[in-house]
Order: structure tokens, then C-alpha cells, then sequence
């Protein structure tokens, strides 16, 4: 059985700027896992936007746990909120933008597995 507690996973600054705590996956992880996916938790802090990215192949989901924001993706923006789940397809430039008083939080899935070289800022 694999648990990972939030709290104890290391937080580190992402590409697009916002605060990522590694959850799954399976390139990174010591323990071996049969997924094709990884799986982040996120988190950007009030009146922040994250910097505008794509992934080169993978397509990505953000789950909204907390907070309220603005969802930007490609020509397209819109609101979210607590229980909102967001397709970002491949090749997507996207951001999300904290408008609200607290942290946003949010998961972020990817597929294939997030790689270092899998996205890029524009």
C-alpha cells in the first residue's frame, strides 16, 4: 500500500511559478507504479497568476479544491471554483489566475507523467 501524506511531500516551485507537491509518479518515484500518469497537488497564492505554459505532447486535469479563480487556455478564460475539474488538451498555452483571498489549491494530473522537459513556458 502506497500513502503519501500532503504535508510531508517537498514543495517546490514549478515552471509556471506556482508551489507543486509531487504526489505519483512513476518516473519519480522509488517505489514502483503501474500508472501512465502523475499526479501534483498545487498551489498559487491570492492575486497571483501562474506564467503562461504548454505541454509539448501531454494533456493535463486541475481538480479546484479551494479558492476561486480564472481558468485561461488557449483563447478561452473562464471562472472556477471548489469541485471544478478543467481538460487542458496538448499543446493548450495555459494559466490560472488566483482572484480570490485565499490560496488557490487545486490537483493536477498529467498524461503521460510529467516530465522536465514535457512543458515550456511562452
Amino acid at each position: 500500500m502506497i500513502v503519501k501524506k500532503l504535508n510531508d511531500l517537498k514543495e517546490i516551485i514549478a515552471l509556471d511559478g506556482t508551489i507543486i507537491r509531487e504526489m505519483l509518479n512513476p518516473k519519480h518515484d522509488t517505489i514502483p507504479l503501474h500508472i501512465g500518469y502523475s499526479l501534483a497537488h498545487a498551489t498559487l497564492p491570492p492575486k497571483k497568476c501562474s506564467l503562461s505554459h504548454r505541454f509539448k505532447t501531454a494533456s493535463e486535469v486541475y481538480y479546484i479544491l479551494k479558492g476561486e479563480g480564472m481558468m485561461h487556455i488557449d483563447d478561452e478564460t473562464q471562472r472556477v471554483g471548489p469541485g471544478d475539474t478543467i481538460y487542458i488538451p496538448p499543446k493548450a498555452v495555459q494559466s490560472i489566475e488566483n482572484t480570490g483571498e485565499i490560496n488557490l489549491e487545486f490537483l493536477c494530473i498529467v498524461y503521460p507523467e510529467w516530465q522536465p522537459d514535457a512543458e515550456e513556458l511562452v
